[in-house]
C-alpha cells in the first residue's frame, strides 16, 4: 500500500507543488470566509557522522482523508536517500495515516519531505463520531504524559465543584489553562509531563494541551491530543478535542479547543493526527543501529492557497 492509497486522494507531483498559488493571510477578511485551502509543507533532514544500519522510521505527516470539516485534497511524500529503501503505509488505532520507512543502510543522510493540500469549511457544522469514543479508555484515563500529581488533582477538584458541565466546563478549562500557563520555549521537551509543566506554569503548545487533557479527564470529559498546524506559525501546533454526548448518548460531538491561545479551534487550524498525548503523534520517530547519534534539521510551513467568502 502506498501513502496515496492510504489517504484515498490525489498525489501532487513536483511541478504542481512549485506552481501552486499562495495568498497573503493578512489580506483576508476572515469573518466572511466560508472555505479555505492550505498547502502544508514539512521537511526533516537527518545527518549522520558515519554510516548507520537497519533504519526503521515512522512518519505521521499526512493529514487524514476527512476530519470533521477538513478534507485532504492531494499530497506528496518523498524519501531522499542514496540507498535502496521500502515504503509502506497503514492506519493506526486512532485512524492516523502512518508511513513506515525501512532502509538497510544509510551512508550519511536521509530526508523526509511531505506536501499536503487540505480544505476547511468555516460552516458551523458539528463534528460527530461514534458514541463509543465517550467510553474509550484512551480518552478517559490518564496517559503516560498526562498522569496527574497532587497539584493537578487539586485543580481538577476545584473545577468539578463549579456549576458547569459538558462543553461549558470544557470551555472553562480551556480558558483556565491559558490563563495560568505562560508560553515559554526551551523550558520543556517532548518527554515533559503535564504535572511537570503545570508545576512550572510554563511550556509550549504541547504542554498546554497535556495540562488541559489531564484536567479534562479528571473532570469526566473524554479528550484527545491533536497534532497539526496553525496558519501563521512556523512549527507544529497542538490542541485538544473534547468529546460530549449528543442525541441522548447515541453519538459524540467533537469540540476542538486551543488552550495555548485560549480559544476554540478555527478554520486556520489543520489537523494531522490525534492520540492520547504527544507520544502517539510524534511527526517522526524510529530506530537504527549505530555508535553515534544523528543531527535533525526540520522545516515546516503552512500557506494559504484559496479562500471563498459568504455572499
Amino acid at each position: 500500500m502506498t501513502p496515496e492509497d492510504a489517504a484515498g486522494c490525489l498525489s501532487l507531483d513536483s511541478a504542481e507543488v512549485a506552481t501552486l498559488p499562495l495568498i497573503d493571510p493578512g489580506a483576508i477578511d476572515w469573518p466572511r470566509v466560508t472555505r479555505t485551502a492550505y498547502l502544508v509543507h514539512q521537511a526533516f533532514h537527518y545527518d549522520y557522522p558515519e554510516p548507520i544500519a537497519d533504519l526503521e522510521h515512522r512518519l505521521l505527516l499526512i493529514p487524514p482523508a476527512v476530519h470533521g470539516d477538513q478534507r485532504l485534497v492531494a499530497h506528496r511524500l518523498e524519501v531522499g536517500c542514496a540507498s535502496p529503501h521500502t515504503l509502506s503505509s497503514d492506519s493506526d488505532g486512532f485512524g492516523n495515516v502512518v508511513v513506515e520507512v525501512r532502509v538497510p543502510r544509510v551512508q550519511s543522510t536521509v530526508r523526509f519531505e511531505a506536501w499536503s493540500v487540505v480544505e476547511r469549511s468555516a460552516a458551523a457544522v458539528p463534528h460527530r463520531v461514534s458514541a463509543a469514543a465517550l467510553a474509550d479508555p484512551r480518552y478517559v484515563r490518564p496517559s503516560a504524559l498526562t498522569l496527574p500529581d497532587a497539584a493537578l488533582r487539586g485543580a481538577a477538584r476545584a473545577h468539578r465543584a463549579l456549576p458547569l458541565r459538558g462543553l461549558d466546563l470544557a470551555l472553562e478549562l480551556n480558558r483556565a489553562v491559558h490563563a495560568v500557563m505562560g508560553y515559554e520555549k526551551g523550558v520543556t521537551g517532548v518527554s515533559t509531563t503535564a504535572s511537570e509543566a503545570f508545576a512550572m506554569r510554563a511550556g509550549v503548545c504541547q504542554d498546554f494541551a497535556h495540562v488541559m487533557l489531564a484536567l479534562c479527564r479528571m473532570c469526566g470529559l473524554p479528550a484527545r491530543y491533536v497534532s497539526g498546524h496553525l496558519l501563521g506559525e512556523g512549527g507544529t501546533h497542538a490542541w485538544v478535542e473534547v468529546l460530549t454526548p449528543v442525541d441522548e448518548g447515541s453519538a459524540a460531538e467533537v469540540h476542538a479547543l486551543d488552550p495555548t491561545h485560549g480559544v476554540p479551534v478555527g478554520s486556520r487550524h489543520i489537523t494531522v493526527a490525534v492520540g492520547r498525548d504527544y507520544g502517539d503523534v510524534a511527526p517522526t520517530s524510529g530506530s537504527y543501529r549505530a555508535s553515534c547519534a544523528g543531527a535533525l534539521t526540520a522545516r515546516r510551513r503552512v500557506a494559504l492557497m484559496d479562500v471563498e467568502y459568504a455572499v
